[in-house]
């Protein structure tokens, strides 16, 4: 059976860097695109950013552009995001998705995966 993981959430300041990571098991991730998606309280889960399984192609919504970098090291079954200059806006439970796909094709809705993780909390304060 399928996992993903997610780890490195917490409660920072404006500004501040965290690193998330999304353990898979059950999964090889090496033959999956992946994708980091976000929910605040009240508010639709929304995408952030995708990743091919290659990882040669990436993208990140405008909201996180020059802030956010999505990477994977498919050797660890793991994939990251790293968050810099974090704001209050990004206050929210971040989750990590794949679908199997080994095209170059990047996804950015959440009916597009298949297999999800249970979320990490991250709350910016001002």
């Amino acid at each position: 059976q399928a996992h993903l993981v997610e780890s490195g959430g917490g409660f920072v300041q404006a500004g501040d860097s965290l690193r998330l990571s999304c353990v898979a098991s059950g999964l090889d991730i090496s033959s999956y695109a992946m994708a980091w998606f976000r929910q605040s309280p009240g508010k639709d889960r929304e995408f952030a950013a995708a990743i091919t399984w290659t990882g040669f192609n990436t993208y990140v919504v405008d909201s996180v552009k020059g802030r956010f970098t999505i990477s994977r090291d498919n050797a660890k079954n793991t994939l990251y995001l790293e968050m810099n200059s974090l704001k209050p806006d990004d206050t929210a439970a971040y989750y990590c998705a794949a679908r199997w796909d080994i095209s170059e094709k990047l996804y950015d809705s959440r009916e597009n995966y298949n297999f999800w993780g249970q979320g990490t909390q991250v709350t910016v304060s001002s």
